[in-house]
């Protein structure tokens, strides 16, 4: 892990952090939320903190392989009861994994960060010293889903950069579930990378489940490599947040693979969130899909800003791309910015993005058959995102969602019940 540190400070020193002077950040204001001191945790000291003691996941039904990231490190004692993981099969910290099999960590450590020319991926690379590693081995398929909780616990302002690496062979099937959390009262910055390599035939589902407070400023890159006739699903949900940028590149690097990138934000008070999102089809015969909405209130603003790019041998692709965003107020602000970039000739591809308000006319219409107004509110909110929660491959999780998402609606801080951290 410390073979490209020094590359990775030194393009910091050239880029720094990201200002709205350059494009792929004019709608994502960082410098009130790095103008404070945070700490860093070089010297890898202990937190005092035991997740399985306060974290119980209450989603019905679910059953998960449960893992916790504490600020920016791998908390070493699994609590996953007599679960065996299917051979092959290796999920744990990513330091000690480099440690135990460096020629698989070396394989593929840092080949997708590497290459991005952004101050915030360079500041992980020259930071960052631990994070999730898993690896699932040639048509191996995982029997249920992995479960990553992201807990950020200090007594002082504190920035955290981890690392993950995410694997798997051809013909492999898994599915990833991570969760933001936060214990304190303080102000957080997270800032995580994810390098994601989806062999050939191999299956992956990435959800994201973001449920944090409004003094954390979460930064997240994710970035999936898919071979010939991979399947990709990448779900983003935010229900609640202080200042949230997720960039995501998905880069279609095989024939005949098919990818779903969805997202969904409901935002109020002073929250932002920004989703930077790019699907590059560098081979023919494939297929996308990507939807992304927001709902928001008060003065909290959004923006989305999509780039669907298809490569000059890329024919037959088809790639489709939807921004719908709601408003429910004047003081509420999005930006939205789709993108088109084809070289190609043969293909089908379109994007659309609209902003707008609740339908007066479907509220009246509710109204006259004795729904009250508010509930008529709720009803329209949910409807326009339940297609996003459709998404969701994994049963118990849609239902939990589904209940989140209206509690959300309706105002509430939308907490699991379950988690202690959350009450």
């Amino acid at each position: 892990m410390n073979d490209g540190r020094d590359a990775s400070f030194d393009k910091f020193r050239a880029l720094g952090f990201p200002t709205t002077q350059l494009e792929n950040y004019k709608y994502t204001d960082l410098s009130q939320a790095l103008s404070i001191d945070y700490g860093l945790n070089i010297n890898r000291l202990n937190v005092p903190v035991n997740p399985y003691e306060v974290f119980t996941c209450d989603v019905p039904g679910i059953h998960s392989y449960l893992y916790f990231v504490v600020n920016d490190g791998f908390y070493p004692v699994n609590d996953n009861r007599n679960d065996t993981l299917p051979e092959g099969v290796i999920i744990g910290s990513l330091s000690e994994v480099s440690k135990l099999h460096p020629e698989l960590v070396a394989k593929y450590y840092g080949k997708l960060s590497s290459t991005k020319n952004d101050g915030l991926v360079a500041f992980n690379g020259a930071f960052a010293q631990d994070g999730i590693f898993m690896y699932v081995p040639k048509n191996v398929q995982l029997d249920r889903p992995v479960q990553l909780v992201n807990i950020m616990r200090s007594d002082v302002d504190f920035m955290a950069n981890s690392h993950n690496l995410i694997i798997l062979e051809d013909g492999a099937k898994a599915q990833l579930l991570v969760c933001d959390h936060t214990v304190n009262d303080v102000h957080f910055v997270s800032n995580r990378v994810t390098e994601v390599f989806v062999a050939e035939n191999a299956s992956y589902e990435h959800y994201k489940l973001e449920n944090t407070h409004n003094k954390t400023t979460n930064l997240s890159t994710l970035l999936i490599d898919q071979k010939d006739s991979s399947n990709v699903l990448a779900n983003v949900i935010t229900l609640h947040n202080g200042l949230t940028r997720n960039m995501i590149e998905i880069a279609v690097n095989g024939e005949h693979c098919d990818t779903t990138l969805a997202g969904m934000v409901i935002g109020d008070k002073n929250q932002q969130v920004d989703n930077f999102t790019s699907i590059l089809h560098n081979k023919p015969n494939c297929t996308s899909r990507e939807l992304f909405k927001y709902v928001l209130d008060d003065v909290s603003k959004g923006a989305f800003t999509g780039k669907l790019y298809v490569a000059r041998d890329a024919q037959k692709t088809a790639a489709f791309q939807t921004n719908k965003n709601i408003l429910l107020n004047r003081s509420a602000k999005m930006r939205t910015k789709p993108q088109l970039e084809i070289y190609a000739d043969d293909v089908k591809c379109s994007h659309g993005a609209t902003i707008g308000q609740l339908d007066e006319s479907a509220l009246f219409y509710m109204r006259q058959r004795g729904i009250p107004q508010k509930e008529a509110r709720l009803l329209l909110m949910f409807a326009f995102t339940a297609d996003v929660i459709e998404d969701i491959r994994i049963d118990a999780l849609k239902d939990r969602m589904k209940l989140l998402v209206e509690k959300r609606l309706r105002g509430e801080l939308s907490k699991c019940e379950g988690c202690v951290i959350c009450q």
